[in-house]
């Protein structure tokens, strides 16, 4: 099966001007992911399994190295692919998910989770019932739908970000920490609807501080640390 995701030689640093010297995040990095394959980064705290994720999403600029995506347009290195196409490609096809909402002011929990659905031709009534049934799902009290998330706890917060980050399949979704500030329903909900996008053929890429929460979905595990094994399948790995 040909992989979504095809990472080759990735490598990633970060010039620490007032030390006067490079920090390197990772070096040499290469894996692939097929459709609906889950692959769980490991590491250390450092070993840069949240930079890998944010490069790939090209948040960050590789230093070297391909990370070619099988685009519904064709192969498409995302390492120097124009702005404009990255842009294109995280609104329809790459999905990126945070343990932090950043949200606009004065705008609505439902509204927030509705606009990736609206912005996909979704119409505005069809758009809102689907955000307000993923903003329960995940348990966004109801009396919170139409409020402005800039109030919301953070676990609150947390919670329309999931809803609306999932609510819009992807072909790639990559994961950082998206069960910190979550209860046990909650989370228990994040990981049934990962299950769904798996099975409809979503690849995943995450980072899990408990890696128990999605023990079920993982097939393949890549350790960053240093001096750590290639990449391994799951067989009877211990997470």
């Amino acid at each position: 099966m040909t992989p979504v995701l095809d990472v080759r030689a990735l490598s990633k640093g970060f010039t620490m001007h007032h030390l006067g010297r490079n920090l390197g995040a990772f070096e040499n990095v290469s894996f692939s992911v097929r459709p609906g394959e889950f692959l769980l980064l490991k590491g250390r705290n450092g070993a840069g399994k949240s930079t890998l994720l944010r490069t790939i999403y090209r948040s960050y600029l590789a230093d070297a190295g391909q990370i070619l995506f099988a685009s519904d347009h064709g192969e498409i290195d995302l390492a120097r692919a124009a702005d404009v196409d990255v842009a294109t490609l995280r609104q329809n096809e790459i999905g990126f998910v945070t343990q932090f909402l950043r949200p606009r002011p004065r705008v609505t929990a439902e509204a927030l989770v509705a606009e990736p659905l609206r912005r996909a031709g979704v119409a505005t009534g069809e758009a809102l019932a689907e955000a307000r049934h993923w903003l329960g799902t995940f348990g966004v009290k109801r009396d919170l739908w139409a409020a402005y998330p800039t109030t919301f706890s953070g676990g609150e917060q947390q919670k329309v970000n999931l809803a609306g980050a999932l609510i819009l399949p992807k072909k790639l979704q990559l994961l950082d920490e998206p069960t910190a500030s979550l209860d046990t329903s909650a989370r228990g909900a994040l990981v049934r609807r990962l299950a769904e996008l798996k099975a409809a053929g979503t690849a995943m890429i995450g980072v899990f501080h408990h890696a128990a929460d999605v023990a079920e979905l993982i097939d393949t595990e890549l350790d960053l640390s240093p001096g750590a094994a290639p990449q391994e399948e799951r067989d009877d790995v211990a997470v």
